[in-house]
């Protein structure tokens, strides 16, 4: 399976309430990516050492685990 065609089917299984639309799923995953390769830890259960930073933000927010917040001007905080 390609990435999107795996970021689609993750946004389909994504709840609407929380992540609107699959563009705002992967620059959420991106910038939680980018957190646990500056040293986070990670927030689910998951093995570090078989898992990319990119699959374990990608898995951490389709599981909820990451606080985000819209502003005013769209930008994601």
């Amino acid at each position: 399976m390609s990435l999107i065609q795996e970021t689609d089917a993750t946004a389909e299984e994504t709840p609407a309430q929380e992540i609107d639309s699959k563009y705002r799923l992967i620059i959420l995953a991106a910038k939680r990516s980018k957190q646990l390769q500056r040293g986070a830890r990670p927030r689910i259960d998951i093995d570090g050492l078989k898992h990319k930073n990119t699959r374990i933000a990608l898995e951490e927010v389709m599981q909820g685990r990451v606080n985000f917040s819209k502003t005013s001007d769209g930008a994601e905080e």
